[in-house]
């Protein structure tokens, strides 16, 4: 039976380690937020971008902002739970989530669902980068809009620079709206509950979730309809592009794996298996013990020589008395007496 050699290196279906996971989570997380001061823009072609969205959606009758903003700005029982969810839960559910999958579920799934993640929050940030938008809250007064989170900042940690925590607001790019990550991100963690989450709650929150975050969204004005739309459709981008990624960066690890591996791996490629092979004695090993091999070999040349010694015998007793029978028939037959013992020394001369 042939040896299998086991793939150098981690194997696909191990777990991913802890220490290899988070910096890479943080590496791309942080690039995201340089990528989103970086990505500010000019004043003026984002908050003509925002027009035209607003222009747009109110064409189509699905400017939904507007009465939902208004709604949040009148009812403070709604307007501040929204504002803490929308500064608070963005940054906490998703990595809950990610770190229950790593613990909890299977090493592919959540390989896909990390992926998924990273690859739409770089989608996001080419978004933010080429269209970068004023949302809602920054118009002028004239479009009816309200920044709830500046309305209701004496009940929570945050100011008027949208959920930036106060003293902050130049850490945060205001013009990153389109598309809507907190919509995006929510999309994750509804599609991660309801496919590997086991209780009626988690298919409850799976739907929830992101239909909550979206009317908070725009409740608060920090995203148009249409932000909400695009972040949907980020995320269902970056899903196609998961395996193809996948697929690169395991091959990638292919090419960049230690040559020691490869080379380990190679010399146990020709090394049998066979449990029989192994168990059995060689002659190199028959040559370590002599004294076994000697007293054989006696046994077997006395075994051979007593056989040889018994037959022998046996021909000899039969030849003699075949003679004596032969001798005694003869005398008995001429009837004449027996020959003297000089003739029979004379013929045994002859």
């Amino acid at each position: 039976m042939p040896h299998t050699v086991p793939r150098a290196g981690p194997a696909q279906g191990s777990r991913p380690r802890w220490w290899t996971e988070l910096p890479l989570i943080a590496v791309v997380y942080a690039a995201y937020s340089a990528g989103r001061l970086l990505a500010r823009g000019d004043v003026s072609s984002a908050v003509d971008h925002g027009l035209a969205i607003l222009h747009f959606e109110q064409r189509l009758n699905i400017d939904f902002e507007s009465p939902l903003n208004d709604l949040f700005t009148a009812h403070a029982v709604i307007g501040i739970p929204a504002d803490f969810a929308y500064a608070s839960l963005h940054y906490v559910l998703t990595p809950t989530i990610l770190m229950w999958m790593w613990k909890r579920r299977k090493a592919s799934d959540y390989r896909f669902l990390r992926t998924w993640l990273l690859v739409s929050t770089i989608i996001g940030l080419i978004g933010f980068t080429l269209l970068p938008t004023c949302p809602p809250r920054l118009l002028e007064g004239g479009h009816g809009f309200v920044d709830t989170m500046a309305q209701y900042r004496s009940y929570g940690w945050w100011g008027a620079d949208a959920s930036a925590p106060r003293g902050l607001g130049g850490l945060t790019n205001q013009f990153a709206a389109m598309p809507s990550l907190h919509v995006g991100w929510a999309l994750w963690c509804g599609v991660a509950l309801w496919r590997h989450g086991r209780w009626t709650w988690t298919k409850i929150a799976a739907v929830g979730y992101p239909l909550t975050i979206t009317f908070v969204v725009m409740g608060t004005a920090n995203h148009y309809f249409l932000d909400a739309a695009a972040g949907a459709a980020t995320m269902g981008l970056g899903a196609l592009l998961t395996v193809p990624a996948l697929r690169l960066t395991e091959s990638l690890r292919t090419r960049l794996r230690p040559a020691r591996e490869t080379v380990a791996a190679s010399r146990n490629a020709g090394v049998p298996a066979n449990v029989g092979d192994k168990c059995e004695t060689s002659a190199r090993e028959r040559e370590r013990i002599p004294r076994q091999q000697s007293r054989g070999a006696d046994r077997q040349r006395t075994d051979g020589a007593a056989d040889d010694g018994g037959r022998g015998a046996g021909a000899g007793t039969s030849g003699r008395g075949a003679g004596a029978g032969a001798g005694s028939g003869r005398g008995a037959t001429a009837g004449g007496p027996a020959p003297a013992a000089g003739d029979e020394a004379a013929a045994a001369a002859r």
